[in-house]
């Protein structure tokens, strides 16, 4: 079992402060975590800074934690320019780089990224076979639907080869064949409960038994908000889950109480088939971390 953490990225306009992010990712290292997380927002009114940017400056700041972004919504970008730049990451940071991808559904803006939504699950996965060859091979001639090459080269390479790990999102069945089929893992929805992903994996497992792999790894994102008062941690969930998704309702998604109560539901997300768990605090995420590491990660 492995744990990860997500990293600070909710910043108001003039309000980062680089000693605390430092001091953050810092501590996230020293208290064993094995990656720290992003994601992904370009447009909203919610402050959010950019997840490759943000990886860049906790790359800076640590050694040995692995960094990743849950999810890029790959088909708003265009596939040679992401190459580029994970391979970057990946070379500054040594070969400590995650990936996480997905197609973003239906309802993303995709009129302001300049492209027809009706097709977005076909750019995804053509964009995900160009992202590969680009770290891969020595020279590509891709002749797609969206994009075309001849005898084109990218250098240099991602640091670990053949490319960095690559997490697929989603949760229709649909997707997660797409996991198995171009991925290296299945990362699990912090809005989806236990119960949920844990029908996921079951069939994560079916298709991977298929395929005949044993390469690939499942996590799962699980909001967290731990309190020695549980009514409180349940509040104080219940709120950050509607921020985020402007509706009540949703509590159910979360793992929030006492610590005992709070590790009782991480277990059950380990029990569901996670063989690592992104905590995702609401807020006071510094305090939320000590505490998890010191009352939540032994126990499981």
């Amino acid at each position: 079992m492995r744990f990860a953490i997500s990293i600070p990225q909710f910043v108001a306009d003039g309000t980062f402060d680089p000693g605390a992010f430092r001091a953050y990712v810092c501590r996230a290292e020293e208290l064993g975590f094995d990656s720290g997380w992003t994601q992904e927002q370009t447009l909203g009114r919610f402050p959010h800074l950019a997840p490759s940017e943000t990886m860049a400056y906790a790359f800076a700041c640590t050694e040995r934690l692995r960094l990743g972004c849950a999810v890029y919504v790959t088909p708003l970008h265009s596939p040679v320019h992401l190459a580029k730049s994970l391979a970057t990451l990946d070379q500054l940071s040594r070969g400590r780089l995650e990936v996480g991808v997905g197609s973003g559904g239906r309802n993303r803006p995709f009129g302001a990224f300049g492209i027809d939504g009706d097709a977005h699950v076909a750019r995804f996965t053509e964009g995900i076979r160009l992202v590969k060859a680009l770290w891969a091979e020595d020279t590509v001639d891709f002749g797609g639907r969206f994009w075309q090459l001849e005898g084109a080269a990218m250098e240099p390479k991602p640091f670990q080869k053949p490319g960095p790990p690559l997490w697929f999102g989603g949760s229709h069945p649909n997707a997660l064949k797409r996991a198995v089929r171009f991925g290296h893992g299945f990362f699990g929805a912090g809005s989806a409960t236990t119960t949920a992903f844990a029908g996921q994996v079951r069939t994560v497992r079916e298709l991977l038994a298929e395929a005949g792999r044993d390469d690939f790894r499942v996590a799962k994102r699980v909001y967290i908000a731990i309190d020695d008062d549980g009514d409180a941690a349940r509040r104080h969930a219940a709120d950050g889950l509607a921020a985020i998704y402007g509706k009540r309702g949703l509590e159910a998604v979360a793992v929030a109480g006492t610590p005992e109560e709070c590790v009782a539901g991480v277990r059950e997300v380990a029990e569901a088939g996670a063989e690592l768990i992104l905590f995702t605090p609401f807020a006071d995420q510094f305090e939320q971390m000590e505490r998890l590491a010191a009352e939540v990660m032994p126990r499981i």
